[in-house]
C-alpha cells in the first residue's frame, strides 16, 4: 500500500519539469519539487538496500553508509553551489533533529500504540547515541573557539573546520567497522531481515536514475528558496531545518515506523539514530571538504541557536533509550520536543 503511493508520487517529477518551464509561483514549483524529491529518495534508499543484501555485509554497510542521505547530499550540494550556506548548514542540524525526535519519536508513539512495552539492544543503541554526542562535540567546539577568540583570522576556523571534518569522517568509518565486523552481533536482527528479489542491473538502473532525477529536482527546489524568502518571510534557517531536512528523510521515517508496529524496535531506533549520525559525522564533514572548491566556504561554526537544539535533542533521546525500552509516551515525549524546536525556528528571525 505504502510502496503504491511512493510510486504514484512519481509523477511529480513530470508535473515540476513541466512547470518549471512555465511562470509557476516559487512558492508552488518549491512545494511540486519537494513532493518529487519525496518518493526519489525513497527508491534510493530501496536500490541501494537490495545492492547491499546482495553484496554482503561488508560491501553492504559501505554502500549504505555511501548512498543512505543522498538525497540530502545532493539538495545541500546544490544549496552550496548556489551560496545559500544558511540553507546547507540549516539542513545538517534539521536532518540530525529530525532523526532524532521526529522519526524516532513517531516510531516509538506508533509501537506503543500497539505493544505497552517495546525493548531493544541497549549496548547496540547506547553506542550510537554515544557516538552522536561526539558529533556534537565536533560541533560545538569550533563556535566556542570563535566565541573564546572573538580575532581569529577566517583561514583559521576553516582550517580548524577541515581537521574536525577529517576527524569525524575517520570515527565514522570505524563506526561501520564496530558495527559491520568486530560487534555485528549486535546488529544481526539487522542483517538477518533481508532477502533481495531485485537483479543488481535493476538496482543499479533505479538507483542512478532516480539520483539524476534528484539532482533535476533539487535544483528547481534551490532555486524557488530566495523568492519564498522575500515573498513570505520565512527565513533560510526554517526552510532548511523543517521542509529541506523532512524531504529527504520521508521514506526513512515510513520504514522505521513501520518495523516498529511489527515490534522490531532493534532496527526502528537504528535506522533512526544511525541516519542522525550519518549526517553529522559523513554528510556534514563532506559538505565542508566539497565547500572549498566552490567560492563560498562551509565551516563548522553554527549558531548558538541551532547548536543548543542538537545538544537537547541528543540529550534527551540518550535518557529515553539508556533502559532498553520504549512505549509511546516517551514517543510522544520526543514528539512534542520537535513540534516546540519547530515552532521556535518558525519564529526565529
Amino acid at each position: 500500500m505504502l510502496n503504491k503511493l511512493f510510486v504514484g508520487m512519481l509523477v511529480f517529477v513530470p508535473v515540476a519539469l513541466f512547470a518549471s518551464l512555465l511562470d509557476t509561483p516559487p512558492l508552488v514549483l518549491f512545494f511540486l519539487s519537494a513532493l518529487a524529491i519525496i518518493p526519489l529518495a525513497k527508491f534510493i534508499g530501496e536500490a541501494t538496500d537490495h545492492l547491499a543484501r546482495r553484496a554482503g555485509v561488508g560491501v553492504g554497510g559501505l554502500l549504505n553508509a555511501t548512498f543512505g542521505n543522498a538525497a540530502e547530499l545532493i539538495i545541500a550540494f546544490f544549496a552550496l553551489r548556489a551560496g545559500l550556506i544558511g540553507i546547507v548548514k540549516a539542513s545538517i542540524i534539521g536532518s540530525i533533529v529530525g532523526n532524532i525526535l521526529l522519526v524516532m519519536g513517531a516510531s516509538m508513539f506508533a509501537g506503543g500504540l500497539v505493544f505497552s512495552s517495546q525493548k531493544f539492544n541497549r549496548t547496540a543503541v547506547l553506542s550510537s547515541g554515544s557516538t552522536l554526542l561526539l558529533a556534537v562535540i565536533a560541533l560545538v567546539m569550533p563556535a566556542i573557539f570563535l566565541l573564546t577568540a572573538p580575532g581569529v583570522e577566517t583561514a583559521v576556523i576553516e582550517d580548524l573546520s577541515i581537521a574536525v571534518a577529517v576527524l569525524m569522517i575517520g570515527i565514522y568509518g570505524a563506526s561501520l567497522i564496530f558495527s559491520l565486523y568486530t560487534h555485528k552481533h549486535l546488529y544481526v536482527e539487522e542483517v538477518a531481515e533481508y532477502e533481495s528479489h531485485w537483479s543488481n542491473r535493476k538496482s543499479l538502473i533505479v538507483l542512478f536514475s532516480s539520483t539524476a532525477a534528484i539532482a533535476l529536482m533539487s535544483e528547481l527546489l534551490i532555486g524557488a528558496v530566495e523568492p519564498i524568502v522575500q515573498s513570505l518571510g520565512w527565513t533560510e534557517m526554517f526552510i532548511g531545518v523543517i521542509f529541506v531536512a523532512i524531504i529527504g528523510n520521508v521514506a526513512e521515517h515510513s520504514s522505521a515506523i513501520l518495523v516498529s508496529i511489527k515490534n522490531r524496535m532493534d532496527l526502528s531506533i537504528q535506522i533512526a539514530l544511525g541516519s542522525a549520525t550519518q549526517i553529522a559525522m559523513l554528510i556534514a564533514p563532506l559538505l565542508v571538504l566539497l565547500s572549498f572548491f566552490f567560492e563560498t566556504h562551509v565551516t563548522l561554526v553554527f549558531g548558538m541557536f541551532e547548536l543548543v537544539t542538537v545538544v537537547l535533542a541528543v540529550l534527551i533521546a540518550n535518557l529515553v533509550i539508556e533502559d532498553g525500552e520504549s512505549n509511546w509516551f516517551e514517543g510522544l515525549q520526543l514528539l512534542t520536543a520537535y513540534i516546540i524546536i519547530g515552532v521556535a525556528f518558525y519564529f526565529h528571525p
